[in-house]
């Protein structure tokens, strides 16, 4: 169950935000096939000018996306391929709708989230 929550300078995502899911639902998709379509949930979190900084400067050329993914993929025999798959998948995702300037300041984060530890509508997800 793929989950995204991404952040972006706010200038750079307003009027982007339907683009920019379907971009990273599609990168998602690319990774994991067709069955993960349904099952990605996107957060997309403007961030103020002046409030995403690097080297004690603020910048607006910073992206941050956290994927929350099941801890089982850090366990496949491909895991290095399919974690690496999805950080360029999505780094590719969030520079072709906002542009190249993004990409040496975005960062992607794979979080593992344990079977029993994952749940939806107050259930645990199967």
């Amino acid at each position: 169950m793929p989950h995204l929550t991404v952040h972006l300078p706010e200038n750079r995502l307003t009027g982007n935000e339907p683009e920019l899911v379907t971009a990273l639902t599609e990168a998602i998709v690319d990774v994991y096939g067709e069955w993960a379509r349904d099952l990605v949930t996107i957060r997309l979190a403007g961030v103020s000018a002046g409030r995403f900084a690097q080297g004690g400067k603020a910048v607006d050329t910073n992206a941050s996306v956290t994927l929350g993914v099941r801890a089982g993929v850090f366990e496949r025999p491909d895991a290095a391929e399919i974690t690496t798959r999805l950080g360029t998948a999505l780094t590719e995702a969030i520079t072709h709708v906002l542009g190249e300037g993004l990409r040496a300041g975005t960062m992607v984060e794979l979080v593992a989230s344990p079977p029993e530890r994952t749940f939806v509508g107050g259930a645990l997800a199967v």
